[in-house]
């Protein structure tokens, strides 16, 4: 049986922090979710979405079950303890329990973790350009709890700014809320711009007064063979980037 591959940060998170960020590879979804889809709102086989989830549960030794999120491309932020599985509304999660694993589910926006240099507090957020627009990232941040220079955060595959256009609307958004945001973006076709989004989540994140930033640099458009890209495919599967405080 093939087994689940994942992406672990590479990060100076404290020794007791674990974190991945899974692949599209070693799960058992057919096409077009083929094959380690682990988002259960994609129109997959639900028993395919669960076998998968147990796959990755079982390969990484998880301590509990991951509380997964009903995403919506907003900017609420819970605590990982209030999380009904699959049916909590809301973008990011944090806790400061032990063994509880906190996730984020992508195929383009950008995953984010948080962790203080503690080790005392973990987090993970979804933000696509809509979240970072209303402030998902600062949001969790506060929700972290700590003094925003004790965090350090790492930065998820997701699409590249070589493939993600947007219109005018969207990078007028960003420059009302952050007039220094312009060199994010690259002129395209009339109209629109190549928008840089991990660049963007990581001015959000400094803004938030979070210095130290970490970063996959990898393209989830420009990959079909390791990531799934709602972008580049539409009907698609979902990855996982997943942390929690082992002890």
């Amino acid at each position: 049986m093939e087994q689940p591959s994942w992406i672990v940060p590479d990060w100076p998170a404290p020794e007791n922090i674990r974190a991945v960020s899974t692949t599209r590879c070693g799960g058992i979804s057919r096409p077009p979710f083929d094959s380690l889809n682990l988002g259960a709102r994609t129109g997959d086989d639900a028993l395919s979405v669960t076998e998968n989830r147990k796959r990755l549960a079982t390969a990484l030794g998880l301590p509990t079950a991951p509380r997964w999120l009903a995403q919506i491309h907003g900017s609420r932020v819970v605590t990982a303890e209030e999380i009904e599985p699959d049916e909590t509304r809301a973008d990011a999660a944090t806790t400061g329990a032990t063994a509880t694993v906190c996730a984020v589910l992508t195929a383009d926006c950008l995953p984010v973790l948080l962790c203080d240099r503690d080790g005392s507090r973990v987090g993970a957020a979804h933000a696509g350009w809509r979240g970072l627009v209303a402030g998902m990232l600062e949001r969790t941040v506060e929700a972290m709890g700590v003094a925003p220079e004790r965090l350090m955060a790492w930065l998820g595959p997701a699409i590249g700014a070589e493939a993600f256009e947007v219109g005018d609307e969207v990078r007028e958004a960003f420059r009302l809320s952050d007039p220094g945001c312009e060199a994010c973006f690259t002129a395209g076709r009339p109209g629109h711009w190549y928008a840089d989004l991990g660049a963007l989540g990581r001015r959000r994140l400094s803004a938030a007064g979070v210095g130290a930033l970490y970063g996959s640099g990898l393209c989830t458009y420009s990959d079909a063979g390791r990531f799934y890209s709602h972008r580049r495919d539409g009907r698609t599967g979902r990855m996982a980037t997943l942390v929690w405080r082992a002890h």
